[in-house]
């Protein structure tokens, strides 16, 4: 359970912290001059959900298969 919600607690500051304030993050650039608001809601979010799902699937294999006995072989 507190791998889901720890997981879900960053899956939400990921998706909703940073709208609000996309006014403001759009006048810094970054990188070739891409405003920063848009880089943070392209690029940053899709890059962090994938590496959501791969330390859940990690953590799941690794950890509580072999907790509960459904480890491969």
């Amino acid at each position: 359970m507190r791998l889901i919600i720890t997981l879900l607690v960053i899956w939400f500051a990921v998706t909703y912290l940073h709208p609000p304030f996309s006014a403001s993050l759009n006048e810094i650039k970054i990188l070739t001059g891409f405003p920063l608001g848009y880089w943070l809601s392209s690029q940053f979010s899709i890059t962090v959900y994938v590496i959501l799902i791969f330390v859940y699937a990690l953590t799941m294999n690794r950890v509580i298969d072999k907790k509960y006995g459904f480890e491969e072989e």
